[in-house]
């Protein structure tokens, strides 16, 4: 799983601070479009990841001499940690939205 993030014009901490100092909103350089793609595009890698071991399963299975078993056991365990770990962002993304929702104001 490749996840390749570009860098914004300005951090975030650094844009909130001077929109603060100057009393306007912050101008953080399409950090929502950047968050959101690189969100979609591990999804979709992850996807893709499970797609190509189920197929190379499927390959193995029906004795396809081209494919070999270690190749497609490795292919499984890069889907399932993919898996694993997407699972984990989203835990986290919930755990955070929880907590920002019980914050007293």
């Amino acid at each position: 799983m490749d996840l390749k993030l570009t860098p914004t014009k300005m951090p975030l901490a650094s844009a909130i601070g001077q929109s603060s100092r100057l009393g306007t909103k912050p101008d953080v350089g399409g950090l929502e479009d950047s968050f959101s793609g690189a969100l979609s595009s591990a999804l979709k890698s992850v996807s893709a990841s499970q797609n190509q071991s189920s197929n190379m399963q499927r390959e193995v299975q029906l004795g396809n001499p081209k494919v070999s078993l270690e190749e497609t056991m490795v292919s499984i365990q890069k889907a399932q940690i993919g898996f694993q770990a997407a699972l984990h962002v989203r835990n986290r993304m919930v755990q955070a939205y929880t907590d920002i929702m019980n914050m007293q104001v």
